[in-house]
């Protein structure tokens, strides 16, 4: 289960009481909406087809993939491919690798997207095991298809901005003083994070 409209509603409303820069921020634009996906290795997958190629790419490329391997595949199917079948794809070298190592730890049960560890920095480590798969990717898996609530990706360039314009900074916060930044909204920094994407992205401001 995602983070919820309702749960973002409550959250931010809990740090808006003691963040009034949040709750000036939240009367100018509103709340975010939910950003839910289905837990599961196909999220996953769609994130390393998504890498670095537009959102109509990303949806060409996996809709070649469902006609060659089948809606809802496994990832055996994708693993019984070779090169060229999944070049016709549209996924390149590097990227058939980064697929390949996830299907295998699924395969090999090495990776159980149902029992994911629950300390997050644990779950974290486990899934940057993956080529290709680095902390920020890791991170948006968490939140958006677990809703896991306490998730920061302080990396993330979109939620730098947000936080420096939030708080009214000078300068763009590194990843380094975004995630100590945000210590202060813990436990509810996956909320916060939604929140920075949708003030950073309203064109009002």
């Amino acid at each position: 289960m995602g983070l919820t409209a309702e749960k973002l509603r409550e959250d931010l409303d809990a740090l808006a009481a003691r963040e009034p820069q949040l709750a000036s921020a939240l009367i100018r634009v509103g709340y975010p909406q939910a950003r839910i996906r289905n837990p599961g290795f196909e999220t996953l997958l769609r994130t390393i087809v998504g890498q670095q190629v537009s959102v109509a790419a990303a949806a060409s490329v996996w809709n070649k993939l469902e006609a060659e391997l089948g809606a809802g595949f496994a990832p055996t199917d994708l693993l019984e491919r070779d090169f060229d079948a999944l070049r016709a794809c549209g996924l390149s070298r590097q990227k058939q690798g980064y697929a390949r190592s996830l299907c295998e730890m699924v395969a090999a049960g090495e990776l159980d997207f149902g029992t994911l560890p629950a300390d997050d920095e644990e779950a974290i480590e486990l899934l940057t095991r993956i080529k290709g798969i680095g902390r920020w990717s890791a991170e948006i898996y968490l939140l958006f298809a677990e809703g896991r609530p306490d998730i920061w990706p302080a990396g993330d360039l979109a939620v730098q901005e947000g936080v420096k314009r939030l708080l009214y900074l000078e300068e763009r916060p590194s990843e380094k003083a975004t995630r100590q930044l945000a210590q202060a909204w813990s436990p509810q920094r996956g909320s916060m994070a939604i929140f920075t994407w949708h003030f950073y992205a309203n064109p009002a401001l």
